[in-house]
């Protein structure tokens, strides 16, 4: 049984988990996350489990190690962990998932002691080589809080049984254990080329709940890329499209 913890979500677009520890509660999280914490929290940085526990960790794009925190002062203690790009916080109570949560590999945030981060292999070829999120998605597992990030706006739906979706693969958060995860071509030739959702779609089969993010990290560092690529073609601010492009963009220097 996980640690029972409070806590609170501050923000709106770019949040923070403040988490409550009683004496000898605590928690644990991926490294860099934390923002602050009081007199009395201890941290300590390990592979949360062994060699083994920090390869596979490794293997599924995270960090090697992982940080516990622990209250081992007198009362209560509070530490806060910050969302790494602008988006939701979304509190996952594993116990109303039946102890397990499924999620893509770089949305943990942190969690109480207690609940354990796996590795989920995909059942298929298909999926690992086409989803967009390789082949390896986290499994959460426990009865306890866990807190994952997600990027833009979050929508949370409910599968019925046979009930379908398809969904751009980046925009998949986190989903029941319960839910069918799958890979569908889009079909025609110029749907593949000129559609602008790339070739494959993510087919989620109920039931179960699913979250779903309109703005993954993804998607950001390829606009973030994009834009750098056009500052740095050092286009000549004398001719009519350089100036055009500098009006457009908000960015001339007179």
């Amino acid at each position: 049984m996980a640690d029972i913890i409070e806590y609170k979500i501050f923000g709106d677009d770019m949040q923070l988990v403040e988490i409550e520890l009683d004496p000898g509660e605590g928690i644990r999280a991926e490294v860099g996350a934390m923002m602050y914490m009081e007199d009395g929290i201890a941290m300590q940085t390990n592979t949360g489990g062994g060699l083994f526990r920090g390869l596979k960790r490794a293997f599924a794009g995270e960090s090697f190690f992982i940080t516990n925190f622990v209250q081992e002062g007198s009362g209560k203690g509070h530490v806060a962990f910050g969302a790494p790009y602008p988006g939701k916080i979304l509190p996952i109570d594993l116990i109303q998932f039946n102890g397990s949560f499924i999620c893509q590999k770089d949305s943990f945030l942190c969690a109480a002691n207690g609940i354990e981060i796996e590795i989920e292999f995909t059942k298929r070829i298909g999926t690992g080589l086409f989803g967009g999120e390789g082949f390896i998605l986290q499994r959460l597992e426990g009865h306890g809080m866990a807190f994952i990030h997600a990027g833009g706006t979050v929508i949370e739906k409910h599968l019925e049984p046979g009930e379908t979706l398809r969904v751009d693969t980046g925009c998949i958060v986190g989903f029941q254990k319960t839910v069918k995860y799958d890979i569908q071509f889009v079909g025609g030739f110029k749907n593949a080329l000129f559609g602008g959702e790339g070739m494959f779609l993510a087919k989620l089969t109920g039931p179960g709940t699913i979250y779903l993010q309109s703005l993954p990290f993804s998607r950001l560092a390829d606009r973030i890329i994009s834009a750098s690529r056009y500052q740095n073609k050092g286009e000549d601010r004398n001719n009519f499209r350089g100036f055009m492009g500098g009006i457009f963009n908000d960015d001339r220097r007179f």
